[in-house]
This record gives structure tokens, C-alpha cells and sequence, in this order.
């Protein structure tokens, strides 16, 4: 219980051609037995495309799995034939179920592509993939549900995304549920005693409702767990 601050700096990163791709928790060959993932939350990759770099057609079971864009635009088809341009500030949810095959590639057009992408174990197994992309973005104040709860479904019980863009200065309260993991995509903020700067990120357990401050302007995404 309480608060584990975990450095940006310290994240694994994998390098291919048109792509860099930073890891909050073990993944692939970056075995880590000790952060092996968050509640139901088992990866948290903050990806930097080239334009037109990416990945490839690639499957997938058994998992949630959601993006949401900070910088460009990233093009996603899959198997079930949906081909969609995703923009900053736009999330999707590709619920893989019994098995999807994907591809994400940074729409040449629009340059480069940062997105934030989480995959998360489903509460049922064994069900029909699906897709669904969020509305294009609108002004908001505050943290914005984007996924879960009012936002797009998602076949995690009790699994929430909320996303803000906070000005310098701008005072957010976390989520009242007990178990919260809180990322600073850019900018920065004050968690307490603590600076979270880009990259950095903050597991919560046990401790609802604390409150962010930004330091500048800060892109904040926070997965919250009932």
C-alpha cells in the first residue's frame, strides 16, 4: 500500500528501424520477475514513430488493448477489417479476444507519431475481438474519462482511463478508486512531495484522492482500478 515513484529514466527501451519504444514494465526481452505489471494493467509502452515507421501485421489474444495519441497520427487496420487514422488526442480500444491480427503505422502525412499504449488482461476470456475509436477531441477542464466508466468500453471490470492537458498551475484530484496508475506523458506536476516530469510515473495503491498540481503544461494520463 501507498506510493511507489517509478523514474522515467529508468525505463527499458527497445530500438527498431523507424521506431523507439520505451517500457513501464518487463517486456519481451526486457524480463524484469519484479514489475511484471499493475493490477490488471500488464504494459504501459510509450511509443516515437518516424513517419510511415511502425509495426508491422502482428497478432494478438487475450487482451485489452488501448492507445492514445499525444503527437501525429497513427493509422491502424486490423483483421476485422477497420482501417482508421487516429489523431493526437483521439483513443482507441482493440479488444483482441480469441485472436486479432493489427498493424499501426505513423500516417506519412503528419510526421512523426508519439502515442501511449496499455494492454490490460480481460475479465472474460475467449471473446469476439473488437474495435472502437473515440471521438475527436473536444475542450475539456480537468481529467476526462476517455476509456471505461463513460468512456469507450473496454472488457476490463473496473479498469478506467483518464486523460487531462493541464495548464501551469492547473489543480487536478485523482480518483476516488484504490488503486491508480498515474503517468506525466509530458510537462510536469507535483504529486505531493514528489515532481513527475515526463516520463516518470506513479503507482498508487490504497491512497484515493490525492491531488496533481502542474508544474507547465503537462499531458496527464492516469489509469484508475475499482
Amino acid at each position: 500500500m501507498g506510493m511507489a515513484v517509478y523514474a522515467g529514466s529508468d525505463r527499458s527501451s527497445s530500438t527498431e528501424v523507424g521506431r523507439v519504444t520505451r517500457h513501464s514494465f518487463s517486456f519481451g526481452p526486457h524480463y524484469d520477475p519484479a514489475n511484471l505489471g499493475f493490477g490488471p494493467l500488464v504494459c504501459h509502452n510509450d511509443d516515437l514513430l518516424a513517419a510511415g515507421g511502425g509495426y508491422p501485421d502482428h497478432p494478438h489474444s487475450e487482451l485489452e488493448i488501448v492507445t492514445w495519441v499525444l503527437e501525429g497520427a497513427l493509422v491502424h487496420t486490423d483483421s476485422t477489417g477497420h482501417r482508421h487514422v487516429v489523431e493526437a488526442g483521439r483513443a482507441q480500444v482493440l479488444s483482441a479476444g480469441s485472436g486479432i491480427r493489427h498493424s499501426e503505422v505513423a500516417d506519412p502525412r503528419s510526421g512523426r507519431c508519439r502515442f501511449v499504449q496499455a494492454w490490460l488482461a480481460p475479465s472474460a476470456p475467449g471473446r469476439e475481438p473488437a474495435y472502437v475509436l473515440g471521438e475527436a477531441p473536444q475542450p475539456a477542464t480537468g481529467l476526462v474519462e476517455v476509456v471505461g466508466g463513460g468512456g469507450l468500453p473496454i472488457g476490463t471490470t473496473g479498469a478506467r482511463l483518464l486523460v487531462a492537458r493541464l495548464a501551469p498551475g492547473d489543480v487536478v484530484a485523482l480518483p476516488e478508486d484504490p488503486r491508480q496508475h498515474v503517468f506525466a506523458a509530458t510537462g510536469a506536476v507535483q504529486l505531493g512531495d514528489r515532481e513527475l516530469r515526463e516520463g516518470d510515473a506513479v503507482r498508487l495503491e490504497g491512497e484515493p484522492g490525492r491531488v496533481v498540481t502542474a508544474s507547465e503544461e503537462t499531458d496527464l494520463l492516469v489509469w484508475s482500478f475499482a
